[in-house]
């Protein structure tokens, strides 16, 4: 594995119970000023971190196997990232690209365009978040196609704005009394091998999809079509070998935008610099956001320059989208995953976990499948004997972890998978600590 400058001992350290005394009293504190609406998954405090570590205000040193939810890809606190900043800080925060540029803004559209699938001419736009991106790639498909109707995949979770609250496809909790959302959003069949039929190929899942497109929208009606190569918070779902494919022949055929969101698996952590690579396709558009820039808030639209041109100057931008702060920290992180090879990390990151728990489904009657590609991991739980989800379990390993000193996620659209997304600079020692202290809770719930 490459060398990291880590700053804290890449170990398990617990000190006291989890919560500890200081996290408590800082959530007695939130309680009182802090919308309940912003959930937390664990009520435990941090203070610092440093490659796949974390340390709470406790001093208990913890295993992050989320990332602040796939963004920390290449580790927390990189002194690299850190100093990127920094300078920029030092030297100019804020202009708006829009009133007066900076090359910062270039240089990231530049790299975007390298590294993005297809060899043809690439624009992009920066924008804040996730869900902004999301928003603006709609806009720009609609204003492109003349078409308004836009389409995501079964499961698929793409922001909690408004209009991405209506792309997202479980009501609970995020669209839950939030309505009414924006009209001309579909939610379309996807390929869930685990949940399909026995024997169905990514093929004919793409014929469903199609028929439910062709039949329920039309296809000379859709604007775009939105797909996540791998769903994060639908439950590290990757569809079957030939899905994507199928679905991106279509829309080429029916002037439809191929969209691929890769929010969360895209900029290294899946075993290539965007996921979709994996399916031997190349979209239209494509989404980056999270890992991008090492914890500062950054998020882009790239593709076709005949799709990103199509909106009139002034029809897309935001006033801190592209700030010189996020984009050099993003410059920076481009320049570690190419210098340290941290696509091949995330490769070794696969092989240690399949390697330590790719047999929890034989071991453990919950467990009905575990699945991933790169750093990014999905255990699915169900009741023995089945393929029913199994939320309770979920929740009980989810307990058992956090209080034992490992952070992880839950996802899927039962609120049933476990989800791993850790920095790829993880070690196999810290995956096996990890590993080993979720079979005591999958252990505690055998019959």
């Amino acid at each position: 594995m490459a060398s990291s400058p880590f700053t804290v001992s890449q170990e398990r350290k617990i000190v006291t119970e989890l919560p500890g005394p200081k996290s408590k009293e800082m959530h007695a504190r939130r309680l009182k000023t802090v919308s309940r609406g912003a959930g937390t998954l664990a009520d435990i405090y941090m203070d610092h971190g440093s490659g796949a570590i974390l340390v709470d205000v406790d001093g208990n040193q913890i295993i992050d196997l989320g990332c602040g939810i796939g963004v920390t890809t290449i580790g927390h606190a990189h002194p690299a990232i850190a100093a990127a900043a920094s300078a920029q800080a030092n030297k100019l925060t804020h202009t708006l690209f829009t009133v007066t540029p900076y090359e910062n803004y270039l240089l990231v559209a530049e790299k975007l365009a390298e590294i993005t699938p297809g060899d043809f001419e690439k624009h992009s736009i920066l924008v804040n978040s996730g869900a902004e991106a999301v928003e603006n790639a709609v806009k720009i498909a609609r204003k492109y196609t003349g078409r308004r109707a836009i389409a995501a995949l079964d499961h698929a979770f793409h922001g909690r704005t408004n209009l991405t609250m209506a792309m997202t496809y479980r009501p609970w909790p995020e669209r839950a009394g939030m309505g009414p959302f924006p009209g001309e959003i579909y939610s379309v069949p996807t390929s869930y091998p685990f949940r399909d039929p026995e024997g169905m190929t990514g093929v004919e899942a793409a014929e469903r999809t199609i028929d439910y497109i062709t039949t329920h929208i039309g296809a000379t009606e859709l604007a775009a079509l939105f797909v996540e190569p791998i769903q994060g918070d639908g439950g590290i779902v990757i569809p079957a070998e030939g899905f994507f494919e199928t679905l991106s022949a279509f829309c080429t055929e029916n002037g439809i935008v191929f969209v691929s969101d890769e929010i969360q698996a895209g900029i290294a952590r899946s075993g290539a610099w965007y996921a979709i690579e994996h399916h031997n396709v190349v979209p239209d558009l494509v989404t980056s956001a999270k890992g991008i820039a090492g914890g500062f808030p950054l998020a882009a639209v790239t593709g076709r320059a005949e799709i990103m041109d199509a909106v009139q100057p002034g029809g897309i931008g935001g006033t801190f989208g592209g700030n010189p702060v996020s984009t050099a920290a993003a410059l920076a992180v481009f320049d570690l995953i190419e210098s340290e090879n941290l696509i091949e990390e995330a490769k070794r990151v696969e092989r240690a976990f399949f390697a330590r728990i790719g047999d929890w489904a034989e071991r453990f009657s919950v467990v009905g499948e575990v699945r991933g590609k790169g750093a990014m991991f999905g255990v699915e739980l169900v009741h023995p004997g089945t393929t029913k989800p199994n939320p309770e379990a979920l929740s009980a390993v989810i307990a058992h972890a956090t209080s034992n000193g490992v952070i992880v996620l839950d996802a899927g659209s039962w609120d049933s998978v476990l989800r791993f997304l850790p920095s790829v600079v993880i070690s196999e020692e810290l995956i096996d600590d990890a590993a080993t202290v979720i079979e005591q809770a999958l252990q505690a719930l055998e019959p």
